[in-house]
């Protein structure tokens, strides 16, 4: 079996095709445990703010089951490190950019098509977008605040436990 990495992109498009599905109630707990899990493996990063974005945020849209997370980061963290350390600890790379510190991971690709729980995950500098995104708050399908009108004050692990 060919290895992700090795195959042409006819071959990932195959494997990995766009499908829409009615909303699965159990986006939210996939969140929530990925949520989790990332602020332990990322806690000496200084997480200032993590949230479940796109349309599986959104009860009763109809979505691609892609989870997926914006996780913003001090502007003075470790692209490198954040990016080996996701890595080791089975998130797949898609693309880093040094300069804008800015890191796109995948996860729940496999060589046989989608696992059972699929991610992507937007790393970027805690305010510094070129675009626009929503939060949503309790599955409500209204934006609470664009996360740029966000503060920028970033959060230790205990701070962003507390918050929830």
């Amino acid at each position: 079996m060919k290895a992700l990495q090795d195959m042409s992109l006819e071959e990932l498009w195959q494997l990995f095709p766009i499908v829409l599905q009615k909303h699965n109630p159990d986006y939210a707990m996939w969140y929530s445990s990925e949520e989790e899990s990332l602020i332990d493996l990322l806690r000496d990063f200084n997480i200032c703010r993590i949230n479940h974005i796109g349309s599986t945020a959104v009860a009763g849209l109809i979505a691609k089951p892609i989870v997926d997370i914006l996780l913003e980061l001090p502007a003075t963290y470790d692209v490198n490190a954040a990016a080996q350390l996701l890595h080791s600890n089975g998130w797949i790379i898609m693309q880093q950019d040094d300069t804008q510190k800015t890191i796109d991971l995948n996860k729940g690709y496999t060589p046989n098509g989608f696992a059972d729980k699929v991610y992507h995950l937007h790393i970027r500098p805690v305010g510094d977008w070129g675009e626009l995104y929503f939060t949503f708050s309790g599955g409500s399908r209204m934006p609470v605040l664009p996360v740029r009108q966000l503060t920028s004050t970033c959060y230790t692990p205990q701070r962003l436990v507390q918050q929830k």
